[in-house]
């Protein structure tokens, strides 16, 4: 991470406004469960959507807090940062072009919900855009980011094996049937990749301009 003021300013109110985000959807989850704690917690976490605002509350929370000796450092490292840029940036798209729509909402879900997959994605992005050193991202760098998203998916279908439930309709076996639900899987981990070469070629690019 590019080391200033504004960039330590930004890091602080982005870590606060992410974990508002999280903690909001958790109280909308509990409500809904009767205040049943295990259950929630079992529901909330089978979501990519909340495992990853949860990285990326935990990243600009480390950043905060981040000395310029810290750099090299995990969460300082550019390609960790554009990492997590690409599975927070694909939140946003799959929501708003797949999921959008399926639940109406209104009220405090309506906020979280639009916190979680508008407001997060942006405002990490633009924290890429402007406070991200990407002079040392690298091509092969790419495969390395899918682990995150691959486990996610392979963890999602065993459990669903064991419990017939599924957090997203596009992986739902019980509906689709796995050579369906697979395909599905494969075309979201190819996208992951893509958007991976995509903002590495532009980082890349910005940094020789």
């Amino acid at each position: 991470m590019k080391s200033s003021a504004n960039a330590k300013f930004y890091v602080a109110i982005a870590a606060l406004v992410i974990w508002f985000s999280i903690g909001l959807q958790f109280t909308i989850s509990l409500k809904l469960t009767d205040y049943n704690y295990p259950e929630t917690l079992k529901v909330f976490l089978s979501y990519f959507t909340v495992s990853t605002n949860i990285i990326v509350a935990i990243c600009f929370t480390a950043l905060s807090f981040a000395k310029k000796s810290d750099n090299g450092s995990f969460f300082t490292k550019s390609g960790t940062l554009t990492a997590i840029t690409v599975y927070i940036v694909v939140v946003g798209l799959i929501y708003n072009t797949m999921l959008r729509g399926l639940m109406l909402l209104n009220g405090w879900p309506r906020v979280a919900d639009e916190l979680l997959h508008v407001v997060s994605p942006i405002i990490f992005l633009i924290f890429w855009i402007f406070y991200v050193d990407k002079s040392h991202l690298r091509y092969k760098s790419a495969l390395k980011w899918l682990i995150y998203p691959l486990i996610y998916v392979i963890f999602t279908v065993i459990r669903g094996y064991f419990i017939n439930r599924y957090p997203y309709p596009f992986i739902d076996v019980v509906q689709l049937g796995y050579p369906t639900a697979i395909l599905n899987a494969a075309i979201i981990i190819f996208i992951f990749w893509l958007l991976s070469l995509f903002f590495i070629f532009i980082g890349r690019k910005t940094t020789k301009a």
